[in-house]
C-alpha cells in the first residue's frame, strides 16, 4: 500500500523582482515594490511530500535521511542567501514563489520520490509544484466577515428549523470567513510568474471581498435571496464569480476553499484536482465538507 509522507523545512532568504532588459520605470510598473533595491526577504516554509511503499520497519523513507538530503541540496544553500544570485536558474527566471518551488523539485527529484513541493512565502501566499514541466499552482488567502441565515424561502419556518437547526434563526448569525484561492498556469520563462500577483489580488478584492465584507448575505447579495448561503453555496458562487476574471489574467482558477469556522470548511475544484485529493469528479466542481 502506498503512503505519502511529508517533511517540513524552512529557510530565510531575500530576492528582488528585476529584469535588466527593462528600465527602472518599467520594472517598477511591472513588479511594484518588489522591484526596489536591494530587495526584500521572507521566512520561507517548505513542505516536501514523498510517496512509497511501507517497508518492514513501517516507514516509506527514513526521515532522518530525508532531512539531510533537503538540507544538503536546498536549505543549506538557500538559507540567508540572495536568491537571484545563489542558483543559476534564478538568473534566467526570477525567484518567484512558484519558480522557487519548481527549482527545488528539480534539485530534489534525483534523490527523493517526490509527489509535491509546497512553498510558503508567507502564510497568505504559497505555491505548489507537482512535477509538470512549467505548470504550477499559486494560492493566496484573504478574509471577509459576513452574516447569513440558512433558510430556504420556499420552506416554512418549521421545515427550515428541522433542516438547518439553530442556523435557521430569524436574525441569522455571522462568521469571519477565511478564503483561499488557488490558480493554475504556466510559469513564465522570464518573470517566473503564473499570473500578476497584484492583479490577482485586485480581482479577488473587487469580485469577492469588497462586495461580501460586512454584509448580511441573504439580503445584500441578490444571488442569495433565493439560494441558501451555506458554505458550499458561497464557495461555489465565488468560484463562478472568479473563473472568468482570472482567465482574463492568463491563468485558470483551480480551487476555492472557504473556511467558515475552525470546524467547517469546503472546497470547490474548477480544474481537475491533484491525484491525491479524494472524491473528485472529472472536469466538474467538487464539494468536500471537512
Amino acid at each position: 500500500m502506498q503512503c505519502i509522507v511529508n517533511r517540513r523545512a524552512q529557510f530565510s532568504a531575500s530576492h528582488r523582482y528585476w529584469l535588466p532588459e527593462l528600465s527602472p520605470a518599467e520594472n517598477l510598473e511591472k513588479f511594484g515594490a518588489c522591484s526596489k533595491f536591494p530587495g526584500h526577504g521572507h521566512n520561507y516554509v517548505l513542505f516536501i511530500s514523498m510517496a512509497g511503499e511501507l517497508d518492514e520497519y513501517g516507514m516509506v523513507l527514513n526521515l532522518s535521511d530525508v532531512k539531510h538530503v533537503i538540507k544538503k541540496e536546498v536549505t543549506s544553500q538557500l538559507d540567508f542567501s540572495y536568491l537571484n544570485d545563489v542558483w543559476a536558474e534564478f538568473q534566467q527566471t526570477l525567484p518567484t514563489t512558484e519558480n522557487i518551488a519548481r527549482v527545488i523539485w528539480q534539485r530534489l527529484a534525483p534523490h527523493l520520490p517526490l509527489v509535491r513541493v509546497q512553498l510558503f512565502e508567507h502564510p497568505e501566499l504559497w505555491a505548489d509544484y507537482i512535477g509538470n514541466g512549467m505548470e504550477a499552482y499559486l494560492s493566496i488567502s484573504t478574509h471577509f466577515s459576513a452574516a447569513h441565515r440558512l433558510a430556504s424561502p420556499n420552506l416554512s419556518d418549521e421545515d427550515n428549523q428541522e433542516i438547518y437547526g439553530k442556523c435557521a434563526r430569524t436574525h441569522g448569525h455571522g462568521h469571519n470567513y477565511h478564503l483561499e484561492v488557488t490558480v493554475k498556469g504556466e510559469i513564465d520563462q522570464r518573470t517566473g510568474m503564473i499570473v500578476d500577483l497584484g492583479a490577482l489580488n485586485q480581482v479577488i478584492d473587487d469580485y469577492v471581498v469588497e462586495p461580501f465584507d460586512h454584509t448580511f448575505l441573504n439580503k445584500d447579495i441578490p444571488y442569495f435571496a433565493e439560494v441558501v448561503p451555506t458554505a458550499e453555496n458561497i464557495a461555489l458562487y465565488i468560484s463562478n464569480l472568479l473563473r472568468s476574471p482570472i482567465q482574463n489574467l492568463g491563468a485558470k482558477l483551480h480551487k476555492v476553499k472557504l473556511i467558515e469556522s475552525p470546524n467547517n470548511s469546503c472546497e470547490i475544484y474548477c480544474t481537475d484536482p491533484e491525484s491525491n485529493v479524494a472524491s473528485t469528479v472529472q472536469n466538474q466542481p467538487v464539494l468536500a465538507k471537512v
